[in-house]
């Protein structure tokens, strides 16, 4: 869908972007603040983020409870949402056009005039201690908080998380609000058919009633290289294996294009040069590969699962295919492939305003950079292999890493895959 983007600063302090796109029937609102774990005041309260963002759509200035709200938000169809991260606390919104100007005051409302309670606030501490219990059974979700905390981050993992709620009161709830949803520490993004509503949407916005507040810093954790993490469940039939590598920058967007390319090629397909190699053999039903630029280091990550008497086998692949790269050695036919692919995906990437949002939202929210659509084909034809090498070369030579496993076999076995990884650094 065609769509043209204007960037926006308000008067009082907050900023966000207008997405016009002249053919949608829909119409999307997303706030963001950097209101996530980290933020919190004390780590002896670490969930007060998530339970506040659980109490995001309950009683409020024009609303009794939850049930009234959701009642009368979602009386035409429409969907909202809200969700926490380490440094995010984001509110959603969908509706048909039509009513876009409604659910815009009903956001509005609930984010700028909660009235938080006791009731509410013991009701969703509950469901949070089921959140994280069930998280508990997945081993992705055990695993990779263990892995950002054995490189260095600053951060608790479920079992951790799940100790801290108990001390939560309703004055943390109150203060967290009250310092983190501020005016200048709120980011947006408004999609759809904009045309004759821009300055209706932006005057709503100018009249929210939050304190001015500052945009606050994203912490700035020392990471390092670790010793394996080896997690042990009895009812883990196979090995889910977590490989993370870190380098002390952020990549540049000819640098993520570039690894990008080159995790379509290791792990992207079943034509791929690991995981594809490996379901040839009947090594492993699944993996991925995955690159991503931080604030301050960025990541390369690898992950799947694989059963215990096949994981070293699948690792020597791994071995094998990263020290073909590191020596300068890609395929200029599997570089244009994974050109073809992303540029295709792309393509399908924007059939929806959702789509279209999303595009803009991560790395808006993120830093404030507004990503330029149209350049995204040139961007990714301009991925060259000498790029690929370097880049790989780099996370390497940075020596930052850590490799963790869920699994019922011993330690042993995390050890020895450990050791096959070291042979590449």
């Amino acid at each position: 869908m065609k769509h043209t983007v204007e960037e926006i600063r308000l008067k009082n302090g907050a900023r966000g972007l207008f997405i016009d796109v002249a053919d949608a029937t829909v119409m999307s609102f997303q706030f963001q603040f950097r209101a996530g774990n980290r933020y919190v005041s004390s780590k002896d309260i670490y969930e007060t983020a998530h339970v506040m963002e659980h109490m995001a759509f309950g009683a409020n200035d024009l609303y009794r409870s939850e049930h009234a709200y959701e009642q009368e938000f979602t009386k035409n169809g429409a969907y909202h949402n809200a969700y926490t991260s380490d440094y995010s606390m984001v509110y959603e919104a969908a509706c048909a056009d039509f009513e876009w100007d409604r659910i815009l005051e009903l956001q509005q409302v609930a984010i700028t005039g909660p009235r938080f309670n006791n009731a509410e606030l013991d009701a969703e501490k509950g469901n949070v201690r089921s959140e994280l219990t069930g998280y508990l059974n997945n081993h992705n979700r055990v695993m990779w908080p263990r892995i950002q905390q054995a490189l260095g981050e600053d951060i608790y993992t479920f079992n951790q998380r799940l100790k801290t709620i108990s001390s939560i009161t309703l004055k943390d709830i109150k203060d967290h609000h009250r310092r983190t949803h501020t005016l200048n520490n709120m980011r947006f993004v408004v999609a759809g058919k904009l045309k004759g509503r821009k300055r209706q949407i932006r005057d709503r916005l100018e009249s929210w009633q939050l304190e001015a507040g500052e945009r606050f810093t994203i912490p700035h954790d020392e990471l390092a290289k670790s010793n394996p993490v080896s997690i042990r469940r009895k009812e883990a039939s196979n090995l889910n294996f977590g490989w993370s590598m870190s380098i002390p920058r952020e990549l540049s967007d000819a640098e993520v294009d570039a690894m990008r390319c080159l995790d379509h090629i290791l792990t992207g397909t079943m034509s791929s040069r690991i995981f594809g190699a490996a379901r040839k053999r009947g090594l492993a039903y699944g993996m991925f590969s995955d690159t991503n630029a931080g604030f301050y280091d960025s990541a390369w990550d690898f992950g799947g699962q694989v059963n215990l008497d096949t994981a070293e086998d699948l690792f020597d692949i791994i071995v094998r295919e990263l020290k073909r790269v590191l020596g300068g050695t890609i395929d200029p036919s599997d570089i244009e492939s994974a050109k073809s692919y992303a540029i295709g995906r792309y393509q399908m990437g924007a059939q929806t305003v959702s789509q279209i949002s999303g595009f803009y939202t991560g790395r808006y929210f993120s830093d404030d950079v507004v990503k330029d659509y149209d350049k995204v084909p040139a961007n990714i034809l301009a991925v060259d292999e000498q790029l690929i090498i370097d880049t790989t070369r780099e996370f390497f030579a940075a020596d930052t890493w850590v490799l963790a496993g869920v699994s019922a076999g011993e330690k042993e076995l995390i050890l020895r895959l450990n050791e096959k990884l070291e042979t590449l650094f």
